[in-house]
């Protein structure tokens, strides 16, 4: 009787309840093998992209040679055509025609491209007692005292009076010098270890060691300071009020790399969100002649709340979706109300060392796949869009049906903050969204760790949006 019982128990146990599975025990060795292969086209992504600027050029370059052309503004389209249009070379935009009329609705995966680093501000370069620095001002929401004594690497833009664009890009290069800020050393520093954690590093004090040879034969007070600018000037042809029209930033010099001795995880700079831009990217290169238009937007400025001509709230977006629509004589409107969106951007795993500000049950789990999130914002939900639960059954049923691995997350305790994505922005157009990506473990660190199961699971989830009906 009470093996009838316990016999009983467990299929109810396994017709009724919810349990998180390793996605390692739902997935072949066939499909691991693919997921290896995607995550080393993912390393070289990151490797290459250390900027918004270089991501676009990367996925323009991969577009192109998957078929892509860049949109020209009335160009006759047809199922099939696949076109691209890249905004001020800091975001991009790229589309699939479906076979459905825009009347209908697409299919969007909305990623971004941007990642906390250090920017340089706009008259950066001086000399303190024979020593020559950069002045930065952080982007995004970093914990200041993790950029402190790591190796740095320079990358951006100088445009020249004359309008002409100079490319900057030193240490990731063979032989390349390194930068670096400096930090009090301990024997000194008891006064800086009693200050909070967020206030042993003042912002001021991130500054950029950038050399110490001085001029030979000069006298003058800025000789170092005048060394580098002459080396500057030989190698980009800029002088020092150059700097007042550059966008140069600071990013950590770490390659993406595995991570742990089974090589299950990807260490690197800048997961967030470039992993969730790369599933998008790959998944719509890899489509064809899909039933619904698929779109993959990939902006800019997300880490400071998408402001700018280059972020989600910038109508840039809707400048591209309204020429896609005028080709068929469709109000965007009326296209928006009858679309999705996947808001392509990473979330928080779980992790152990720091349980106490995590609700474990509806956390993200490491290697338990694509992790999707109903409501982002902080505390009462301020700032959420909050899909609908019809909106969640149509992607679980999607999802399902392609074979993802996926989960649902969230990020944190209620009372212990919350962070957001473009999710709001694009739910604010009348498009029904979800957001989706990838558990991060240290996110907004310098060197943030994924796991290879979960980028492979989220390139596949977006895979299957686009291809969904």
């Amino acid at each position: 009787m009470k093996e009838q019982e316990n016999s009983r128990g467990e299929q109810l146990r396994k017709a009724l309840s919810y349990t998180k599975k390793n996605g390692y025990d739902r997935v072949d060795r066939a499909e691991l093998e693919v997921m290896d292969a995607y995550c080393t086209g993912y390393k070289q992504f990151l490797d290459a992209g250390k900027t918004e600027r270089e991501c676009v050029d990367q996925t323009i370059a991969l577009a192109e040679a998957a078929g892509f052309r860049a949109y020209q503004r009335g160009m006759e389209l047809k199922p099939g055509d696949k076109v691209y249009r890249a905004n001020r070379g800091k975001a991009v935009m790229l589309a699939v025609m479906g076979r459905r009329g825009l009347d209908q609705g697409v299919n969007i995966a909305a990623a971004h491209i941007d990642s906390p680093r250090l920017d340089l501000k706009q008259n950066p370069l001086y000399e303190a007692d024979e020593l020559a620095f950069l002045k930065t001002h952080y982007y995004g929401g970093l914990r200041k005292y993790q950029w402190v004594t790591i190796p740095l690497e320079l990358h951006g833009v100088v445009v020249l009076k004359s309008g002409q664009a100079v490319r900057v890009s030193v240490g990731n290069g063979e032989g390349d010098p390194l930068f670096t800020v400096d930090d009090l050393l301990p024997h000194l520093g008891a006064e800086q270890s009693r200050k909070p954690l967020g206030e042993a590093i003042p912002a001021e004090s991130l500054n950029i060691l950038v050399g110490s040879r001085p001029l030979a034969d000069d006298e003058g007070s800025d000789r170092v300071k005048l060394s580098i600018l002459e080396l500057l000037n030989r190698k980009y042809g800029i002088v020092e009020e150059d700097f007042i029209s550059a966008e140069l930033s600071a990013v950590p010099a770490f390659r993406a790399s595995d991570v742990g001795f089974d090589r299950s995880l990807i260490g690197a700079y800048g997961h967030d969100d470039r992993v969730c831009a790369y599933a998008s990217l790959a998944a719509i290169l890899q489509l064809n002649d899909p039933e619904r238009t698929a779109v993959c937007m990939l902006a800019d400025k997300e880490e400071i709340g998408s402001e700018g001509v280059t972020g989600m709230k910038s109508a840039a977006f809707d400048t591209f979706m309204e020429d896609l629509c005028q080709s068929q004589n469709v109000p965007l409107r009326a296209c928006y109300e009858s679309s999705f969106c996947l808001s392509a951007d990473v979330t928080a795993a779980y992790d152990p060392n720091f349980a106490e500000v995590y609700e474990k049950r509806n956390s993200a789990l490491v290697n338990c796949g694509m992790g999707l999130c109903k409501y982002t914002g902080a505390r009462g939900k301020s700032g959420a869009s909050d899909a609908s639960a019809e909106l969640v059954a149509y992607v679980r049923r999607v999802l399902d049906g392609a074979g993802v691995v996926w989960q649902m997350a969230e990020l944190g305790k209620a009372d212990q903050g919350g962070g957001g994505t473009v999710a709001v922005f694009m739910a604010e157009r009348n498009i029904d969204t979800l957001d989706a990506g990838v558990p991060v473990l240290s996110m907004h660190a310098p060197f943030e760790t994924v796991s290879k199961l979960d980028c492979y699971m989220t390139y596949k989830g977006m895979k299957a949006i686009y291809e969904a009906v």
